[in-house]
């Protein structure tokens, strides 16, 4: 898949907005139509399932992996189960995140939390079953995708949640709360794995339900990896620059806990400077397919310029 055009002028050209809005819509539709109450009996667990995984959001997972899989010519249709599994991941990792016994908040994309609403209990298990619906909705709805990329598509997603990928990184966050000497080292690490994970599997999941090569997936994993890191210093220079009303959640919250931060280990210049770094090494990563990279470049490019 050699190109002619730089992926720099690929992505000057591609209009981000009008594509990441498209892929939203289409992606909220099959959001909402993944969670059907089914008998009275579970009723209030699905409104609670729904009503995070509704709550909105930039929905930056589930467009990447489709953007990925276009890049490598698959389509929207076969990426979608996965992109909306993707989303129940991650919007578990919120429930739980907010939950008293870790970070404690009550509000999340600028609703009240779901423990808030419906009690820590219910909370507790809409996250669970968030989870494992993931699993089930990625095998039961995936189409026209050979059986062995389906099977590696659900490994890696399985991978990404556990004690080295988003869990792992979680602890390793709770319990550099309040510590004295936390090197950049360790909480790169903590980054790589509690945010970076979980965009890693969207694109590399996307790439391989259409069929790329294994040196294609790690080109894709070179990228996830760096815009997952950028991600989390723009969340971090977010936390002491924009208010809660922009955040659409608590701002400063980060220093009230005395978490361990980008800006807090280098500060606020040097971390505007990492993430721009972060971000270019990512875009480099995709060179080798040319103009089919520009929305992935535009993501890139937006992760850092984000106000929420």
């Amino acid at each position: 898949r050699s190109a002619t055009v730089a992926p720099e002028e690929a992505a000057t050209a591609f209009d981000l907005k009008e594509y990441l809005e498209t892929k939203r819509v289409n992606v909220e539709k099959a959001l909402d139509e993944s969670l059907v109450v089914t008998c009275p009996e579970v009723k209030t667990i699905t409104e609670s399932m729904k009503y995070s995984l509704n709550a909105g959001g930039k929905r930056v997972r589930p467009i990447m992996c489709i953007a990925a899989c276009e890049m490598f010519g698959g389509t929207e249709e076969m990426a979608m189960p996965t992109a909306v599994a993707l989303e129940m991941i991650h919007t578990m990792s919120l429930v739980h995140d907010d939950l008293p016994a870790m970070d404690d908040d009550d509000l999340r994309r600028g609703v009240p939390t779901n423990h808030v609403k419906y009690g820590e209990d219910i909370a507790i298990l809409a996250g669970d079953a968030l989870l494992s619906t993931a699993f089930e909705h990625c095998a039961t709805y995936t189409k026209g995708v050979p059986a062995e990329r389906v099977v590696e598509v659900l490994r890696r997603l399985g991978e990404s949640v556990g004690a080295v990928g988003l869990a792992g990184g979680q602890v390793m966050d709770l319990q550099c709360e309040g510590k004295e000497g936390v090197t950049l080292q360790q909480l790169q690490w903590i980054h790589a794995h509690k945010t970076a994970a979980l965009l890693k599997v969207a694109v590399t999941s996307g790439a391989i339900l259409a069929g790329a090569s294994p040196e294609e997936v790690k080109a894709c994993e070179t990228y996830a990896l760096d815009v997952g890191l950028a991600f989390q210093v723009a969340d971090d220079i977010l936390d002491v620059t924009a208010s809660t009303e922009e955040l659409g959640k608590t701002a400063g919250k980060d220093e009230a806990v005395d978490k361990t931060t980008y800006v807090k280990l280098i500060g606020l210049e040097e971390s505007k400077i990492e993430a721009r770094r972060l971000v270019d090494d990512a875009v480099k990563a995709l060179s080798p397919f040319g103009e089919k990279a520009a929305p992935l470049i535009g993501i890139a490019d937006y992760i850092v310029a984000r106000k929420n």
